[in-house]
C-alpha cells in the first residue's frame, strides 16, 4: 500500500514536539480500530532511526501493512524545537513524566475508536518507556504492548570495547564535551545521530551504573516495576537483541532488564545467524540494515497482527 507521512507539531513549553505520522493512504484515521504504534528513539538519536522520507525503516514497513505509526522526536531532537543549545535544562525525567503522557493522549485523541497504543523503543527509548509504564497506572492499562530493540537498563558486560565506548567515551569524554559546550554535540563529534543534553547524559550514566531512581523527585522506578509485576500489569512485551551488539545493547544486559522488570508475558529474541537470521545484527543495524525488511521485520509485523487479533477475540 502507498504510504503518506505527516508531521504534527505539538506545543510543549517554549517550543514544539515533532511527531511523524506514517500510514497507508487507504487508512481512515477517524475509523481506526487497531491500536496505533508509538516509537521512541534512544540517546544521541532521533526518530529517523525508524523511518526515512523514501519509505525505509520499520515505521514505514508497518505502515505498508496497514498500521498507523507515530514516531516521536523528544524535546530538542530531530525536528522538535528549539534545538538543543547551551542553557537547555531538560533531561530524561521530562520525557518520562511529561512528553510521553502528552503524546500518548494526543494520539488517542486522534483515534476516537481506540483505547490503547502499542509502544516501541530503540535502545534507551525502551528504558524510558518502561519507566513511564511502571510509574503511571494509566499506561499499565492503555499501553497495548511494549516492543524494544537493544534496550538495557544497566551495562554490566565487561570488555575492552565497553571500556572504550562507555567508561571512557560516554562517562568521561562525552561529559567533558557536554560541560564545556553546554550540551553534547554528538552529531558534530560523530558520536551519534543527534545531540544530548547535559542532564540526560548525567542521568543516563547514573542509571546505567546503578539505581533506577528519578533524579528530579526521587521516584523509585525499580520498586514500582516490581509492584507492576506483582499486580500483573505489565503489557505484553518483546525484547529483541542482536548478537553483534557487543556493548550498547549487549544480549546479556537486555536479558538483565527483562529480569529486573519481572515481565511475565514476554518474548526474547536474539538476532543471530545461528538462530536463522541473515546477520548477527548490531545496535543500530537491527533497525537500519537493508536486509531487516525481509528478516525480523516480518516477524514484528506478524506479532502486531497477532496482538490485534488476540485482543479483538477476548
Amino acid at each position: 500500500m502507498p504510504i503518506v507521512q505527516v508531521s504534527h507539531f505539538i506545543p510543549y513549553l517554549s517550543g514544539k514536539l515533532h511527531l511523524r505520522e506514517i500510514r497507508s493512504s487507504e487508512v481512515d484515521t477517524a475509523e481506526l480500530v487497531r491500536p496505533p504504534i508509538l516509537m521512541l528513539h534512544g540517546a544521541m538519536s532521533n526518530g529517523r532511526v525508524f523511518y526515512s522520507e523514501k519509505g525505509r525503516g520499520l515505521a514505514c514497513f508497518l505502515a505498508e501493512a496497514g498500521f498507523v505509526v507515530y514516531v516521536l522526536d523528544t524535546q530538542g531532537r530531530g525536528l522538535s524545537t528549539p534545538k538543543l543549545q547551551r542553557g537547555f535544562k531538560g533531561g530524561q525525567g521530562e520525557v518520562i513524566r511529561d512528553q510521553l503522557p502528552l503524546i500518548h493522549h494526543y494520539i488517542l485523541g486522534l483515534h476516537p475508536k481506540v483505547s490503547q497504543v502499542h509502544w516501541c523503543g530503540h535502545s534507551w527509548g525502551g528504558v524510558l518507556m518502561a519507566s513511564a509504564i511502571s510509574r503511571f497506572p494509566l499506561f499499565q492499562d492503555s499501553v497495548a504492548s511494549l516492543l524494544t530493540f537493544g534496550s538495557k537498563r544497566r551495562i554490566k558486560v565487561r570488555s575492552m570495547k565497553k571500556w572504550l565506548m562507555v567508561d571512557l567515551g560516554w562517562n568521561k569524554l562525552a561529559q567533558a564535551i557536554a560541560w564545556s559546550h553546554g550540551y553534547l554535540a554528538a552529531d558534530k563529534w560523530r558520536m551519534g545521530m543527534d545531540n544530548e543534553s547535559r542532564q540526560s547524559l548525567a542521568q543516563s550514566i547514573d542509571w546505567v551504573r546503578g539505581d533506577w531512581v528519578d533524579h528530579d523527585d526521587g521516584f523509585d522506578y525499580a520498586s514500582a516495576a516490581k509492584v507492576v509485576a506483582q499486580n500483573g500489569k505489565w503489557p505484553k512485551s518483546w525484547f529483541i537483541a542482536g548478537l553483534g551488539d557487543h556493548v550498547l545493547g549487549n544480549p546479556a544486559d537486555v536479558k538483565r532488564m527483562v529480569e529486573e522488570c519481572q515481565f511475565k508475558d514476554v518474548n526474547y529474541t536474539l538476532l543471530s545467524k545461528d538462530r536463522g537470521y541473515k546477520h548477527d545484527y548490531g545496535h543500530a543495524e537491527m533497525l537500519t540494515h537493508k536486509d531487516a525488511v525481509d528478516d525480523h521485520f516480518v516477524q514484528v509485523r506478524q506479532w502486531y497482527l497477532n496482538s490485534h487479533s488476540t485482543s479483538r477475540n477476548r
